[in-house]
C-alpha cells in the first residue's frame, strides 16, 4: 500500500514522503491516527500544496526549536534519585525523569518520546541525552544524577528518627 506521510515517522520516512508500507500497518495504524493518507491521484495532487504550507510552518518552528536547544545546552540539569552507599541507584533514571527535570528547571514542556537516553542510567554521575525536536534540530542535554543530601543527613545523624518507643523497665531490679 502506498501512503503519503503527514509527519516524520522513525524508520518509515520523512514528512510528505510517498512510501510503501504493509496494508495492515497503513490501514489500521497510520491512517486512523492521522499520520498518513492514501497515495491516490487526488492526494498526490494535494501534496504540493501541503508541502508549501508545511514549509512555512516548519521554518518558524525550527527557529523556536533552536531557541529551546540553546536553553537546554546552557544549563546542566540536576536529577535527584535515591542511591545506595556504592552509588548504584534504586531503579534507574528514565526519559520521563529527564522530561520532569526540564519542565521544573528550564521551564520547557517536551514530550518523552523525543528524548533519547544514552544508555541505562543506574549510577550517580554526569550523563548526556539528546532531545530531537526536529530532524534538523537536535539538542544535547547534560544532566547530573545526585542523591538527595537532606535525606542522607536525616538518616545518618541519628537525631530525631521518629521512634517514640520507650525502653522497657526491668521490674525485678527494684
Amino acid at each position: 500500500m502506498d501512503i503519503i506521510l503527514l509527519e516524520h515517522i522513525e524508520k518509515v520516512g520523512a514528512k510528505h514522503d510517498i512510501v510503501k508500507v504493509k496494508d495492515g500497518y497503513g490501514r489500521n495504524y497510520l491512517i486512523p491516527r492521522g499520520m498518513a493518507i492514501v497515495a491516490n491521484k487526488a492526494n498526490k495532487a494535494r501534496l504540493e500544496g501541503l508541502k508549501k504550507q508545511s514549509d512555512k510552518k516548519e521554518a518558524a518552528m525550527v527557529g523556536t526549536y533552536k531557541e529551546y536547544a540553546a536553553k537546554l545546552a546552557a544549563k546542566a540539569l540536576k536529577i535527584v534519585a535515591k542511591a545506595g552507599e556504592s552509588g548504584r541507584l534504586f531503579g534507574s533514571v528514565t526519559a520521563q525523569h529527564l522530561v520532569d527535570a526540564i519542565r521544573e528547571q528550564v521551564g520547557l514542556t517536551i514530550e518523552k518520546r523525543i528524548v533519547e537516553m544514552p544508555e541505562e542510567v543506574k549510577e550517580l554521575g554526569s550523563y548526556e541525552a539528546q532531545v530531537k525536536f526536529h530532524p534538523e534540530v537536535i539538542a544535547t542535554v547534560k544532566f547530573n544524577v545526585v542523591t538527595d543530601a537532606a535525606e542522607d543527613t536525616d538518616s545518618s545523624s541519628g537525631n530525631d528518627t521518629g521512634d517514640t518507643r520507650q525502653e522497657p523497665v526491668d521490674m525485678e531490679a527494684e
